[in-house]
């Protein structure tokens, strides 16, 4: 999978962790704060929108009526398709996840002609999966435990069976966290949560 040009004087972080473990929360702090923030889960419903080529790629390849109405990828149609299937999983994966990186890579130019910021953040959850952590100077990694996990799946309408395929297609989060440069665990309160980012942020603005 291609990655993107490295040529940025702003540092580079990327904030990862596994599925329910409180990663858009924490982006949202950092963002907050003043931090340049892109969200692959954000870019990749850009890249998936009607009549991009990623859309006609997914539509070649599991069919037209993976598809919503407006002609973008329908999530709720994919995710029993390919949370249940690793080969199909690795299939999409080949069609979004070069796509996305592209789509950082000019959100990071952007920050960088912008400039003002001593770091843009990337939450990028597959960080590790695809391979892309070199491409960051630093990584934060959030980590909860994983019934922790499932019951806030459960909690967002997803049955324990879909959630506990979610968790098993991912790195365990304590995997990730063990490789990160910062952690930030979120099986605290809120306030505990927002504690941890001003500490990393401190460290990283200085």
């Amino acid at each position: 999978m291609p990655g993107f040009s490295r040529t940025h004087i702003m540092i580079r972080v990327a904030l990862t962790g596994g599925i329910a473990t409180g990663k858009s929360h924490v982006l949202d702090q950092f963002r907050r704060r003043g931090v340049p923030c892109l969200d692959a889960d954000e870019l990749a419903h850009g890249v998936t929108s009607a009549g991009t080529e990623a859309t006609q790629a997914i539509a070649a390849r599991f069919g037209a009526d993976v598809l919503a109405a407006d002609g973008a990828v329908d999530r709720k149609k994919m995710g029993p398709i390919v949370f249940a299937d690793a080969a199909a999983r690795h299939d999409l994966d080949a069609i979004v996840h070069p796509a996305v990186y592209r789509a950082i890579g000019a959100g990071l130019r952007a920050f960088e002609l912008v400039g003002g910021a001593p770091f843009a953040l990337v939450d990028i959850p597959l960080l590790y999966e695809t391979g892309h952590a070199s491409d960051f100077n630093r990584v934060i990694a959030t980590v909860c435990p994983p019934d922790l996990q499932i019951k806030r799946l459960i909690d967002r309408g997803i049955n324990r069976r879909e959630a506990q395929q979610r968790l098993d297609a991912q790195m365990p989060a304590v995997e990730k966290a063990a490789r990160a440069d910062f952690v930030i665990r979120t099986d605290g309160s809120v306030e505990e949560t927002n504690r941890q980012v001003e500490k990393i942020l401190e460290i990283l603005a200085s």
